[in-house]
């Protein structure tokens, strides 16, 4: 098939790689403006660009896709379909009805579960064991077209955003190859999403990452998951943030007359939190000025006396 890709993130350039391996013309890669990145503040290239151009794919990089004039340039494309996959954009109903197969959109979540921006880390912040990823026909809702096919992804234990993120992107890449194909066949079943059952994975900011301690430690255990790698989870020790990049829940042996947030033991490898409920054994940490380092490491550098307060 003829394809415009739409897309800008890390996340989309599996699938973009995986249409072109599976033979499909790829003719045009519309993805974000560059922007500025660093303390030097160079123009950086989103992912989809950088792969667009190593297959010689041409790249379009409107600042407002609904401009008439950028609906137009699409038009003179004559794709067979677009293939929209975390594109950050919103797309007007002259894209989603240009083209013969309309808009195929990869979605992070099995809907309509978690439609929104960050799909990947609400499912683990949120606990859930297991996510996917699914194939619709895009519609001027947000995340609310016809359902094509779904994909499963167990959630692990130790599961973070970032290794779920590579799965997904991975489960996402096969599934839309399969799905241009049911549409080309003429097999593809559409099925309506009813109502969500999860609030809307909102986008993330840096101070949801702001650990309170008077939760639980397993909450908090699947926030310092769920946020890592970005924005990660963080708390305030001797004045500075201290980013807690690896921990685990332990929901006995914590004495409730202690306040949430104390530091009750330092081990050799790790250092114990008090929480609103549990404890938590925090593994790897990270200070400003610093690497992320095993709390081993830290504790070697860095005293952290039992009766300290964090937070």
């Amino acid at each position: 098939m003829r394809v415009i890709f739409m897309g800008t993130p890390d996340f989309s350039v599996g699938t973009l790689e995986a249409l072109i391996r599976a033979g499909h013309d790829v003719c045009l890669a519309v993805t974000q403006p560059d922007k500025p990145k660093g303390r030097g503040k160079e123009m950086q290239f989103p992912p989809v660009k950088e792969t667009a151009l190593k297959h010689g794919i041409p790249v379009y990089q409107p600042r407002r896709i609904r401009e008439p004039e950028c609906v137009e340039e699409l038009r003179k494309y004559n794709a067979d379909v677009m293939v929209v996959i975390a594109f950050g954009q919103i797309l007007p109903k002259e894209i989603l009805e240009m083209t013969p197969y309309g808009c195929i959109n990869v979605h992070a979540s099995l809907l309509p579960k978690y439609r929104g921006a960050a799909p990947i880390q609400w499912s683990i912040i949120n606990g859930e064991s297991v996510t996917g990823v699914t194939t619709m026909q895009m519609d001027e809702g947000l995340d609310t077209g016809d359902m094509i096919l779904k994909k499963e992804v167990p959630i692990a234990e130790d599961e973070t955003g970032e290794s779920l993120h590579d799965k997904l992107a991975q489960a996402g890449a096969e599934l839309c190859v399969e799905t241009l194909k049911a549409l080309e066949d003429h097999t593809a079943v559409f099925e309506k999403q009813g109502e969500s059952p999860t609030a809307y994975a909102k986008m993330l900011t840096k101070e949801m990452g702001d650990i309170d301690w008077s939760r639980s430690a397993v909450q908090i255990e699947r926030l310092v998951r769920g946020l890592n790698s970005w924005p990660s989870a963080y708390t305030h020790w001797n004045g500075k943030v201290m980013k807690i990049w690896k921990a685990k829940a332990e929901e006995a042996g914590q004495d409730t007359s202690v306040q949430p947030g104390t530091v009750t033991e330092a081990a050799k490898d790790h250092f114990t939190v008090s929480t609103g409920d549990g404890v938590l054994r925090v593994y790897e940490v990270q200070i400003p000025g610093k690497k992320r380092m095993e709390t081993g490491a830290f504790l070697r550098g860095y005293a952290m006396e039992p009766g300290t307060v964090l937070g």
